[in-house]
């Protein structure tokens, strides 16, 4: 039977740029695997980037385009559940043993607000998708699908900001966040390689617009975990757990229909398991059958151990590819890179970024 998967991602993969940006890796010491590119890394490129997003900017947002699911059909397969760690053959990563970070609860107590939306431009058209607040050491962390951040085709997103708990209208009632720096795998920043598709951003102290004698101003608001606290991290996990996907569908179903306005939270629950799409690259997917996620979903968090009451779980990995297993009527499965040690290195230089 024809499965068809599609990769939310901005345009199918033609060309690789040139790689420009400088391992952060490399800089320090091995893996040299984890890539990073600055975003907006000084406070007057903080501000260009707020400027771009003002309110009468961010209200009309959501009518921009989710990122866009390509349209190339493929014939993959899925397997029974399997530990996939014991399947991954990165050297580097055999040799760090997996780790796990604890949730972090807002400063000020509550229920956790880390899911939101992420708003940016790229190829000169603005697109957005879903992401969410990460435990750092920083407390200024994001993650995303690496075809939130960065396309292979074009290089980094520009404009980019992490809004938490997105209110109607452009509304932020928790701040919106500047992108100082992009981290992810260097397999994803060059060919596109769905196994690592993902990204961790860290992003700049929070701001709100508020009104001062007729003008927008600024106002901080602090440091993202803080104020909305962050997702623990965990890696290595054999699948056939139970998880909670989460994101902002918006995009049409394969019969057309839109049962989904981009504007409100939607969840899934279900056990994982393995599988792959060699015509993406995907060699160690994770798959969540049952879910009609369509565009708009990509980079919204996987949770284990998902507590409503706090509102807090553990990142276990990201909306990356729609899948219509029969290929008829609406999406049915949607499916995440492996979290693996490579994924805990990507974060961890991530995490320990000094923002600006």
């Amino acid at each position: 039977m024809r499965q068809l998967a599609i990769a939310a991602a901005s345009g199918v993969l033609l060309m690789l740029p040139a790689i420009t940006g400088v391992s952060h890796a490399a800089a320090t010491a091995p893996p040299d695997y984890v890539y990073s590119e600055p975003l907006a890394k000084s406070d007057a490129e903080m501000r260009k980037v707020a400027e771009y997003w003002k309110p009468e900017r961010l209200k009309d947002a959501d009518n921009n385009s989710p990122a866009t699911p390509g349209t190339k059909v493929s014939t993959p397969s899925s397997s029974p559940s399997t530990s996939a760690g014991s399947l991954i053959t990165n050297s580097a990563a055999k040799r760090r043993a997996p780790r796990d970070i604890a949730p972090a609860a807002p400063a000020k107590g509550g229920v956790a607000k880390t899911i939101g939306k992420v708003y940016f431009q790229q190829g000169g058209r603005e697109f957005w998708c879903s992401a969410s607040a990460v435990a750092a050491k920083n407390r200024s962390l994001v993650a995303t699908a690496g075809h939130c951040a960065w396309d292979p085709r074009l290089g980094k997103s520009a404009n980019w900001v992490f809004v938490p708990n997105p209110g109607k209208d452009g509304d932020a009632p928790d701040g919106v966040y500047v992108g100082s720096t992009l981290y992810m795998h260097e397999d994803w920043a060059a060919i596109g390689d769905y196994d690592y598709d993902y990204a961790f951003i860290s992003v700049h102290r929070g701001f709100r617009w508020t009104t001062e004698n007729g003008k927008a101003v600024m106002k901080d608001v602090g440091r993202l975990a803080d104020n909305v606290g962050g997702l623990g991290l965990t890696v290595g996990k054999k699948t056939g757990n139970q998880v909670s996907a989460f994101g902002y569908p918006a995009g049409a179903q394969p019969d057309n229909s839109h049962p989904f306005d981009g504007r409100t939270l939607k969840t899934c629950d279900g056990k994982t398991k393995r599988t792959v799409n060699p015509t993406r690259n995907l060699q160690w997917g994770v798959l969540l059958t049952g879910c009609d996620f369509s565009a708009g979903a990509s980079g919204g968090p996987w949770m284990l151990g998902y507590k409503p009451s706090t509102g807090l779980g553990y990142l276990n990995g990201i909306n990356s590819l729609t899948w219509n297993l029969d290929a008829v009527g609406k999406y049915d499965a949607v499916s995440s890179p492996y979290f693996a040690a490579t994924t805990f290195e990507v974060y961890d230089h991530a995490a320990n970024d000094s923002i600006t």
